[in-house]
């Protein structure tokens, strides 16, 4: 299989931990975490085009696309993308620009409920630098579920271990790339 499988969903809600865990399951993947397209921007944007976040500025959006094209390319197998997008206009210039590259895209929406959500960020030991900014987003998530519950498949973690949650996902994606 040499798609890309999109783990998007809310802060928190445990796309880091299931890649890890895809890339155990799914033979040859790889993990592109795109944020670091927008850190490598950041020094460079933040001046002349300062932003609340660096998915607002259309280079992002175009080089994560590219990014993505070109390291699937380079690697084939699958290619993992935890990459939280909540703007609809933002994820549809992603999935247009990755179909153009001739990519197909199986999109999954790693959801839990309000209350583990902040209870996972609160808790969060690893990433507690933008424990406020993920609990401050967490509106525009919910705002965004009617277009991501139709855009994407959406995969419940509450109350699931991540191993269980990459073990839908792997079998949902082999099962459209074999179909």
């Amino acid at each position: 299989m040499s798609a890309i499988v999109w783990l998007n969903g809310a802060f928190g809600a445990g796309k880091t931990t299931t890649s890890a865990e895809l890339t155990r399951l799914l033979p040859g993947a790889h993990v592109l975490d795109t944020e670091y397209v927008g850190f490598m921007l950041r020094h460079v944007l933040a001046e002349p085009a300062p932003v609340r976040d660096f998915q607002e500025w259309p280079p992002w959006r175009a080089l994560a696309v590219e990014s993505i094209a070109q390291v699937q390319r380079f690697l084939g197998g699958p290619l993992i993308v935890p990459q939280t997008v909540v703007v609809r206009a933002y994820w549809t210039e992603i999935r247009d620009g990755l179909a153009r590259q001739g990519l197909t895209v199986r999109h999954f929406v790693l959801h839990t409920d309000s209350a583990t959500l902040t209870r996972r960020i609160e808790d969060d030991a690893v990433e507690t630098g933008g424990r406020q900014w993920r609990l401050d987003h967490l509106a525009a998530y919910e705002a965004a579920l009617p277009w991501l519950r139709a855009e994407g498949t959406v995969v419940d973690t509450t109350g699931v271990p991540p191993r269980e949650v990459a073990l839908r996902i792997a079998a949902a994606t082999e099962a459209v790339t074999a179909g």
